[in-house]
Order: C-alpha cells, then sequence, then structure tokens
C-alpha cells in the first residue's frame, strides 16, 4: 500500500487561514465534498469536550472526524490536532482523506517537516498521526484536539500517555471506535464514563448507506457473536475471560465495608 511521503522539513506557511471560525460545520463538510447525514450531523455540531462515538463498520466515523479535525485547525492560526490509532497504517489512511479534503479547498498537501504524518495548514496549524506507541507520542502540549480512532483496539498506556496532553488549553477529546470485547479505555468510558461524555451510538441497520440484504448476508457469514459485535455496535465477551464480566460486576457489593 502506497504511504503517505511528506517533505521532511518545509517553511511554515503564513498565510491566513480560510475564514471557517463563523462558518456553519455542515456547509463547510459540503465544502469538502462530504454530506452527512442526520446522525452525522447530531455529532459535528456537538459542542461538547469529550466525545465517544460507537459505531458501526463503515458508517464514516474517520470522514466525520477528519471535517471537525480540519474545522478546528482552521478556525485558529497555530492550532495542533493529534491523531492517534492503532498503527501507522490506520493514521496514515486517516490523514490521507484529510488531504483529500483539504485538496478541496485550494490548500496544498504538505508536512510539518518534523513528523512522518503530518498536514501543516494556513495560519500555522497542524495536524499529526500518531502510532499506538506509548514511548512515542509524548511532548506535544496543549492540542486543541485529541482524536483516537479505532479507539478499541488503542492500548490502555497510549490512551494514559495522550490524556496529560489535555492539562492545559482546553482541548477537545474525541474517540471513536466498533467495539472490541468488554475491555479497554473505550468500554470503561462508554460505560462507566461520566456525565461529561457525549454518547452517540448507531447500528448498521440505522445507517442509510448499508443495505438490508447485505446485513443478512453478514449475518449467515459472520455468526451471531461478531455480527453483534461489528454491525450493532454491542460489546460482547472478548472471549478472554474466566469469568462472564457481567457476571463479575453483579457479585460486587460496593457498600461492604473493607475489612
Amino acid at each position: 500500500m502506497e504511504e503517505l511521503q511528506f517533505p521532511r522539513r518545509r517553511r511554515l506557511i503564513t498565510t491566513a487561514a480560510p475564514r471557517c471560525r463563523e462558518e456553519d460545520i455542515i456547509a463547510f463538510a459540503h465544502r469538502l465534498g462530504f454530506r452527512p447525514d442526520e446522525a452525522q450531523c447530531v455529532v459535528l455540531r456537538s459542542t461538547a469536550g469529550r466525545v465517544i462515538l460507537n459505531c458501526t463498520r463503515q458508517w464514516g466515523k474517520t470522514s466525520v472526524s477528519v471535517v471537525r479535525a480540519l474545522h478546528c485547525a482552521l478556525s485558529v492560526r497555530g492550532s495542533l490536532v493529534v491523531v492517534a490509532s492503532p498503527g501507522l497504517r490506520q493514521s496514515g489512511e486517516w490523514m490521507r482523506k484529510a488531504a483529500e479534503m483539504i485538496w478541496r479547498l485550494g490548500i496544498p498537501k504538505r508536512g510539518d517537516g518534523y513528523n512522518r504524518l503530518s498536514l501543516l495548514l494556513p495560519g500555522n496549524s497542524r495536524i499529526v498521526g500518531l502510532p499506538d506507541a506509548e514511548t512515542r507520542i509524548r511532548g506535544y502540549s496543549a492540542p486543541s484536539m485529541i482524536l483516537i480512532d479505532e479507539a478499541a483496539r488503542v492500548t490502555d498506556k497510549t490512551y494514559h500517555a495522550l490524556r496529560p496532553m489535555l492539562s492545559v488549553g482546553s482541548g477537545v477529546l474525541w474517540m471513536m471506535s466498533t467495539p472490541w470485547g468488554k475491555r479497554g479505555f473505550f468500554y470503561e468510558t462508554w460505560a462507566d464514563g461520566g456525565p461529561e461524555w457525549c454518547r452517540m451510538s448507531v447500528n448498521a441497520a440505522d445507517c442509510p448507506r448499508i443495505a438490508k440484504e447485505f446485513l443478512e448476508e453478514q449475518r449467515a457469514v459472520m455468526g451471531a457473536e461478531s455480527f453483534r459485535q461489528e454491525h450493532m455496535c454491542q460489546f460482547t465477551s472478548s472471549g478472554t475471560e474466566v469469568f462472564n464480566r457481567a457476571l463479575v460486576e453483579a457479585a460486587i457489593d460496593y457498600d461492604l465495608e473493607p475489612l
């Protein structure tokens, strides 16, 4: 697969950023060549600082997050958007989609000169793609936005290394994924995250772009458990537990005093 190739070093862009701060984000999405459906419009217009998307495969999680990230980066000069994923391939695909969208605005594709996967935008804003490697993602300060793509498959260590970046600057955190068992920070946040989290779940039956006939075929091929996870957004057993997690949680009495 062809990888994104950006110059190792480039002079910072000093031209003014396009005026999109006041522009409706749906109109902005249309200019990028993306026409969101009703559920995607709700997500794009969210002003929550913490957003978690638990959605079926092929719903458009990447496209939605790219639009939101570009709107953020082009609205405020000097913004930093950090994108993390399970690996460089996934981060590269996310960055490729972002590069395709900014091309529609007449913005050239170029890197920041320091990071292998990066986009330098007007107003000196940057988008940087990172792998799932806790030791290699430190050092970024006060990002305006952190996006975690395929979050269910990103390690807890990486998540815990990303969160301190939000200590200053009031940055926004988005995580989006299809479930991958009852484990990890994505499941824990979906199940037990606080009221600060804006949650959105869209299963395949509610996605207007996925045909019912295809879903019936998938159900027959994949089996019930995989189908519920990949297409119906259900957190099924990971298959590694000695005891069912729900049974263990039901047996815990949090009101008991410790001995």
